[in-house]
């Protein structure tokens, strides 16, 4: 009968290997957090006469916050603003980037259509009247996270917020923001 060698252990590989399975287990821990959306303040620009009535250019102040430990890269997407459940207007968010576990603000420009609001004028009066308007906004916005030097991964993340205005200072007087992160499949 042969004798079987057995292979010399050592501390190197020992430590190797424990290195290695506490970064997997530690990537595989990671859940994906949502980030977190608010609106600062809407700031109105100009008007556009668009016969019979005035379209109206604005820009959303937005704080922005990532909570994941790594960062993200996003495509441009279009933020649909709705009153009274009928589309009004929209904003642009311009493609860019976010750090890891970071902040920021970022200034959506936007048009309001005034033909739509006029649609709606009684309701507009009535919260005008209540300094208390109801606006509906959603976006669907895509990108990529890098989680290793070589591998990013897709996502979308969905955002509602229900935004409570007064109409004639255009303070923001209440919010609720809900967003939720898909990671996509590669």
């Amino acid at each position: 009968m042969g004798t079987r060698k057995l292979p010399r252990w050592s501390w190197a590989s020992f430590l190797a290997g424990g290195a290695s399975a506490v970064a997997a287990a530690a990537l595989l821990r990671a859940k994906p957090q949502d980030p977190t959306f608010h609106l600062i303040s809407i700031n109105l620009g100009s008007f556009k006469l668009n016969f019979p009535v005035l379209d109206a250019d604005l820009t959303l102040t937005v704080h922005v916050t990532n909570p994941n430990i790594v960062p993200v890269h996003y495509s441009a997407a279009t933020l649909s603003i709705y009153y009274d459940g009928s589309l009004l207007g929209s904003a642009r968010v311009e493609s860019g980037s976010q750090p890891a576990r970071s902040c920021r603000l970022i200034r959506l420009p936007g048009r309001l259509d005034g033909l739509e609001l006029a649609q709606h004028a009684k309701r507009f009066l009535n919260d005008v009247a209540s300094r208390e308007m109801v606006l509906d906004a959603r976006v669907d916005v895509g990108g990529t996270a890098k989680v290793l030097w070589w591998w990013d991964h897709r996502f979308a993340v969905h955002v509602e917020s229900k935004v409570t205005v007064d109409p004639l200072l255009l303070d923001v007087v209440d919010q609720e923001n809900k967003s939720k992160i898909d990671l996509l499949p590669a």
